[in-house]
């Protein structure tokens, strides 16, 4: 008879292998499907890698130069006239008439001013006048009575001439007496302030009883601003490159920064005609026709002129350069996507634009935005250059 104890331990051994085999084929199952995830997952991360290894580029093609490129200058508007006005009598503001905005005219009463001292100095100053003019009647009567004394003889020579001289101060007296009346007189009509121009007042600076001191006490003591608006002027630095093509009489463009589609026309006044040592720049006048009053006095603007450039020049824009220690560059990519690095002669800057006078061809590819890492040699892959680095206008 076989043994239960026998028996029992037996079947026990068999379950144990049969899970530990279990166990090990799981084991050798999961180790297969990692081992296949990391293939997967190095091919591809080294297909990430090769892509990224790329480096990608967009290029854009050089435009041909015109003649009639502009360059843009920066200004400010100024009325043609403009006048800080001040008092030429001290007293208080008795009333203004004119605010800020008024259209005013040439002589137009602006503000009056009540001075007491200077009323009181020309009454004394008249009555100065009448005193001297009744010496002067005085000495007059006497000497002509003394004179047809002295042609009797009944006087001497000597008493005739001291007639005269005193005839003579009385003279010059009363001429003092009134050139002193006449003195204060302007300085009443100066408590009148009026417009030296027709304009447009821009600053008010005084109101009802303000206390205003004669002359020019600076800028806080200026009653008005005034400026007439039409023409405008405008000043513009051109740089030293530029200054022999600026010609008077020519026709530029003025723009607004905040409406850049609005443009007016406006003409070369004068040139200073010498160079700035300082800035190595040349100040050009211009004027703008403004009989609308659409454009402001002290606005900025944008002044376009018109710069003759040279017709086999060709315009890129200004962030294709490079600009290395041996000299401004410009990289190209041939047909086999092989970069290379032209030395570049520039000529005219346009703000966002340059002239490339020699070192480049109308047929090239030009790599826009270049990275500083770059090299001759380089293979880089094209991407599509987006609409706003396509459409390059000068």
């Amino acid at each position: 008879m076989i043994d239960a104890k026998t028996v029992a331990p037996s079947k026990a051994v068999k379950r144990a292998k049969y899970l530990v085999i279990g166990l090990v084929g799981l084991l050798a199952a999961g180790a297969i499907v990692i081992f296949a995830l990391r293939m997967l997952h190095a091919a591809t991360l080294a297909e990430a890698m090769q892509v990224h290894a790329k480096q990608y580029v967009t290029v854009i093609s050089p435009s041909p130069g015109g003649e009639g490129l502009p360059l843009t200058l920066p200004g400010t508007l100024q009325g043609i006239n403009e006048a800080t006005v001040y008092a030429r009598s001290s007293g208080y503001i008795l009333r203004w008439h004119k605010d800020i905005g008024a259209q005013v005219k040439r002589g137009e009463l602006l503000a009056e001013i009540t001075a007491p001292e200077i009323d009181q100095e020309y009454s004394q100053a008249v009555a100065a006048q009448q005193l001297a003019a009744s010496s002067e009647e005085l000495t007059k009567s006497t000497a002509q009575r003394w004179k047809s004394l002295r042609e009797k003889d009944a006087v001497t020579q000597q008493d005739l001439d001291e007639r005269l001289s005193a005839y003579a101060q009385a003279q010059a007296n009363l001429a003092a007496a009134e050139a002193n009346v006449a003195r204060l007189r302007n300085l009443q009509g100066f408590n009148h302030v009026v417009a030296p121009f027709d304009g447009v007042i821009t600053s008010r600076n005084i109101d009802v009883g303000d206390l205003v001191d004669a002359g020019n006490g600076g800028a806080g003591k200026a009653l008005f601003t005034i400026a007439q608006v039409d023409p405008l002027r405008l000043y513009v630095f051109v740089p030293q490159q530029y200054a022999s093509q600026v010609k008077v009489g020519d026709v530029v463009k003025v723009s607004l920064v905040e409406n850049l589609e609005a443009q007016y026309q406006g003409t070369i006044a004068r040139t200073a005609r010498a160079i700035d040592t300082g800035t190595r720049t040349m100040q050009v006048e211009i004027r703008v026709p403004n009989p609308k009053g659409e454009l402001i006095a002290g606005s900025y603007v944008q002044v376009m002129l018109p710069i003759k450039q040279n017709q086999s020049a060709l315009i890129v824009p200004t962030n294709v350069l490079l600009f290395r220690p041996d000299g401004t560059r410009v990289a190209t990519v041939d047909a086999n996507g092989k970069v290379k690095l032209n030395v570049v002669k520039l000529g005219t800057d346009f703000g966002s634009t340059v002239a490339v006078l020699s070192g480049l061809r109308a047929s090239d590819r030009v790599v826009l935005n270049p990275a500083d890492s770059l090299a001759d040699g380089d293979i880089v892959t094209l991407a599509t250059a987006p609409p706003a680095a396509a459409a390059m206008a000068p």
